[in-house]
């Protein structure tokens, strides 16, 4: 088990002290009235997730959004290295992806960056070292981040990542055994919420 207490993390998007949390449960995903915002963890989206990728019945949130102008850099929140990268082209996907690889307390996780531009994965390679607070990404646009707005998706992993992909959202039956592989990730960017 990791002892998140004993740790310090870096942000992994400065945010400024206004910004909006979002509520995605009514499938409203209209754009938000500020310039930052954040999509919540262990939200049920019905409505929001209807291209082919999510089968038709995946839509509770394993990660946590925020919502940010494109070109918003995204920083490591800990020493570690790259453990994948990528583009998901599929609609709705996350489009260019960057996954890094940490060890807390001897335990192995992962952390996904989704819905970034192409220079992000330019000239990546996998084991590459990334230091806390170094800039490893920036959010992209609606054309190269699978069609959403500008925004990250930021999700942790216990689970190793067979590629530059992981879950975003899962079934809501699949719940409980999936809140328990992807850990909230305001273990490592604070009380956002």
């Amino acid at each position: 088990m990791i002892d998140w207490d004993s740790h310090e993390f870096q942000p992994v998007v400065h945010l400024p002290d206004e910004y909006e949390v979002r509520d995605f449960t009514s499938g409203d995903d209209s754009p938000s009235k500020y310039e930052y915002d954040i999509g919540r963890y262990d939200e049920l989206r019905p409505g929001m997730y209807s291209t082919d990728l999510f089968e038709g019945g995946r839509f509770l949130h394993v990660g946590i959004d925020i919502g940010a102008p494109v070109g918003t850099p995204c920083m490591a929140f800990a020493d570690g290295e790259i453990s994948h990268f990528g583009y998901n082209p599929a609609d709705g996907d996350y489009g260019n992806v960057v996954i890094t690889k940490h060890l807390f307390d001897g335990v192995p996780l992962w952390a996904l960056f989704g819905h970034l531009d192409a220079a992000s994965i330019a000239g990546k390679r996998v084991g590459q070292p990334v230091s806390a607070g170094e800039i490893i990404c920036w959010m992209g646009e609606k054309h190269e981040n699978g069609g959403w707005e500008p925004h990250l998706h930021f999700q942790l992993s216990l689970i190793e990542p067979q590629t530059h992909y992981l879950p975003g959202v899962v079934a809501p039956e699949d719940r409980q055994q999936a809140l328990l592989d992807y850990p909230d990730p305001r273990l490592v960017l604070g009380p956002l919420y």
